[in-house]
């Protein structure tokens, strides 16, 4: 069951996602379309199922955002199933880049900015995330 806060909110424990991660790797492994695939093949669901998530949120049907989200995510976790077979990086590798990233570019949130207790507005958080992409587009290997 999953976390809620004082006001009843419920939070995700992030289980499933790891229980996710075995089963797409049982799939490839025994499922012969899935095994079959690779990033090319499937880059044509990638962009479906993009363009459906988009459909839903434009439906504003929370259920049906729900289920494309989650078609989504499968992409996802098939891309780096192949990534992780080949030898290439990890679902763990995804997520730490993802991490990182975000904390390079929310240094209102992450960095010595967030100590100061400011509340910056949306121009300013833009202006923080356009300055944080430039500067890894300068260093990208840092």
């Amino acid at each position: 069951m999953s976390p809620a806060d004082d006001g009843g909110r419920t939070y995700a424990s992030g289980e499933g996602l790891v229980e996710f991660l075995d089963l797409m790797r049982l799939m490839r492994e025994r499922c012969v379309w899935k095994s079959s695939q690779t990033h090319t093949s499937l880059a044509r669901y990638l962009r479906e199922e993009s363009d459906e998530v988009l459909g839903a949120i434009d439906e504003g049907d929370p259920e049906h955002l729900k289920d494309e989200l989650g078609d989504l995510l499968l992409q996802v976790y098939f891309h780096a199933a192949i990534a992780e077979e080949a030898g290439e990086f990890t679902m763990d590798d995804v997520i730490a880049g993802l991490t990182a990233k975000m904390k390079r570019r929310n240094p209102h949130v992450f960095g010595p900015e967030a100590a100061s207790g400011r509340r910056y507005t949306v121009d300013e958080v833009e202006q923080l995330w356009q300055a944080a992409k430039a500067a890894e587009r300068a260093h990208p290997a840092e």
